[in-house]
């Protein structure tokens, strides 16, 4: 069944990268916050211990492809040594936010014709005959309509099946413990969002690739590298998938780049970097999730005036792409779910603050 029609939100053009502004390749270029524009005061708001949005780690705002803003704070935790400082060196956990970088990825293979967006994806799991998942597309995986039954719950282990397959059997094979669910509904009709789903994209892309190494590489040149985001480390399971339902680790302000190249229609230094096809698909929202967002192809969107989509990730990562008003803000922390609407109450507040400047 072919997947509903688009949702209409505001899809104002993309800004271009001012003459006068360098890339952010070796450093990102400084700017002044607009006139008027209390950056201060909202970045307070968020970093607040007992504040609504607790615990924010990294703040970085992008304004005409400038850094103009960044803060941080608190402690990265490793399990062999002493916790250090967060600061602008320190490499951060996307947790769905690859989900994004994922989608990046697969369009550019679908514009090189090793997927079709429309056709079913050849998985070895559902390769049975009669087997009805074999007729499951690649648009509705990427849209997660793909009929699977999934639960994504981290708080419930009992019965999460997310936990399961990053922390449980499941975690030595993301793509086949994903691809092993049976079907709850008949693909194309029912929303359901599963980083499952997109661990079985990336299944087909680690068997296209050779996985392992030979993905981490694509990777790197296909994306991190054009992107200069010299710190980005996907994470791979024992079967050689990246795992990019959640993993992927680097510092604020190369997310932030990732999300200059969106906001730039895919151009990075004078580089076509992401595909035009995978813009249009993550401005195109199909389904609206309980929390009132709305979601695409592995990206959100708020249905603002201002064109805003972003990447979203658990507890509370996000960067956050809004053409009409050339920004990038991304905000990296450890939110609890309870508190996920303070989050984007924050993140739209710093929005309409600098549309406020601009009107």
């Amino acid at each position: 069944m072919a997947l509903p029609l688009p949702i209409a939100v505001p899809t104002p053009p993309f800004p271009p990268q001012d003459e006068g502004t360098a890339w952010p390749i070796a450093s990102w270029p400084r700017g002044p916050v607009p006139e008027g524009l209390d950056l201060d005061a909202l970045l307070d708001q968020a970093f607040d211990p007992d504040g609504p949005c607790r615990t924010t780690n990294a703040v970085v705002i992008i304004h005409k492809g400038r850094l103009i803003a960044e803060r941080y704070a608190g402690n990265r935790e490793f399990f062999d040594r002493e916790p250090e400082p967060i600061d602008s060196t320190s490499s951060l956990i996307s947790w769905s936010m690859a989900k994004s970088m994922l989608q990046v990825l697969t369009f550019s293979l679908i514009a090189e014709g090793v997927f079709d967006l429309n056709a079913p994806l050849a998985i070895p799991e559902w390769s049975a005959p009669g087997d009805p998942r074999g007729a499951i597309t690649l648009a509705e995986l990427l849209a997660m309509r793909d009929g699977l039954s999934f639960i994504e719950d981290y708080v419930d282990g009992a019965t999460s099946d997310v936990i399961e397959m990053l922390f449980g059997s499941g975690r030595s094979d993301v793509a086949h413990f994903a691809a092993d669910r049976p079907l709850a509904h008949e693909p194309g009709t029912f929303y359901n969002y599963s980083s499952g789903t997109t661990n079985i994209i990336s299944g087909a892309i680690a068997r296209h690739f050779g996985g392992g190494e030979a993905y981490k590489q694509e990777l790197a040149k296909r994306l991190f590298g054009p992107l200069a985001m010299q710190s980005a480390e996907p994470g791979f399971d024992d079967a050689g998938t990246f795992i990019a339902s959640s993993y992927v680790h680097a510092t604020a302000q190369d997310f932030a780049r990732f999300g200059l190249c969106l906001l730039r229609g895919g151009v990075f230094n004078g580089q076509q970097v992401i595909a035009p096809a995978a813009l249009e698909a993550a401005r195109t929202p199909l389904s609206q999730d309980p929390d009132g967002l709305l979601y695409s192809m592995q990206f959100w969107l708020p249905g603002d005036a201002y064109g805003t989509f972003a990447a979203q990730g658990y507890e509370g990562q996000s960067i956050t792409v809004c053409p009409a008003l050339d920004v990038v803000l991304v905000r990296l922390g450890r939110t609890p779910a309870e508190r996920f609407q303070a989050v984007l109450d924050w993140r739209w507040s710093v929005l309409d603050a600098f549309a406020q400047r601009a009107g």
